[in-house]
């Protein structure tokens, strides 16, 4: 599936990725392709990001590796949605 993160700033990232993992108001929730179709409020935490990252130069001090080995983005609030494969991410 294809992930775009997107702050004020610029798109931080934008890739095909495995999974991606977000905090949702309600509790933290993933995304898995054929996810069904989702908007959601995010609040404070870790966006998760799972497969081949690569993030370029610019932003790379936001983002860090935990111990599985997934890129993460710490975040403050926001709003994703994913359909037909796509998710977005729009993170403060």
């Amino acid at each position: 599936m294809y992930l775009e993160i997107v702050s004020p700033e610029a798109t931080l990232f934008a890739g095909e990725v495995v999974s991606v993992t977000v905090p949702g108001i309600n509790g933290e929730f993933q995304m898995l392709t054929d996810h069904a179709p989702i908007v959601s409020l995010l609040q404070q935490g870790q966006v998760k990001v799972d497969g081949n990252v690569v993030i370029d130069e610019l932003y790379q001090d936001k983002f860090s590796k935990d111990a599985s080995g997934k890129t993460i983005l710490p975040i403050t609030s926001g709003t994703v949605e994913m359909k037909d494969n796509k998710v977005i991410v729009l993170a403060d």
